[in-house]
């Protein structure tokens, strides 16, 4: 290691990209066909750190994905960044592939997951 990096010390590891899942009343759901939801939240717990959420509230976009900054995201100003419609396996990898490279705040958002972000309940404007 060079001498100008400290070590880490045990127990204080940077923070990660978190993703929540939502697996409730829609996402997750048979309601949702044609999507194998074991394995797509199997295929992200191996990439990525991942909470198992209820509902989020945004039912008519399942399968709902939230991808929180790591530390050095928030340390950025980053915020959490909302997927829907996640229900294919090339949108579930891209979803990893971008938190693995350090998510919001700290990797650049891929055109491709444009198509999938969506603004969350609570910043919703009235019609």
């Amino acid at each position: 290691m060079p001498a100008d990096i400290a070590p880490v010390p045990p127990g204080r590891e940077p923070v990660p990209c978190r993703v929540v899942v939502c697996r409730d009343c829609c996402c997750g759901t048979p309601k949702i066909t044609g999507v194998d939801h074991a394995a797509q939240t199997a295929r992200l717990r191996a990439l990525v750190p991942v909470r198992v959420s209820e509902c989020l509230d945004v039912c008519e976009q399942a399968n709902a994905i939230v991808v929180q900054p790591s530390a050095e995201g928030r340390a950025a100003g980053a915020r959490p960044v909302w997927f829907g419609l996640v229900n294919d396996p090339e949108a579930t990898e891209d979803i990893a592939a971008w938190a693995l490279a350090g998510g919001p705040g700290v990797a650049p958002l891929p055109d491709i997951l444009d198509l999938y972000t969506l603004t969350p309940p609570r910043r919703r404007t009235p019609s």
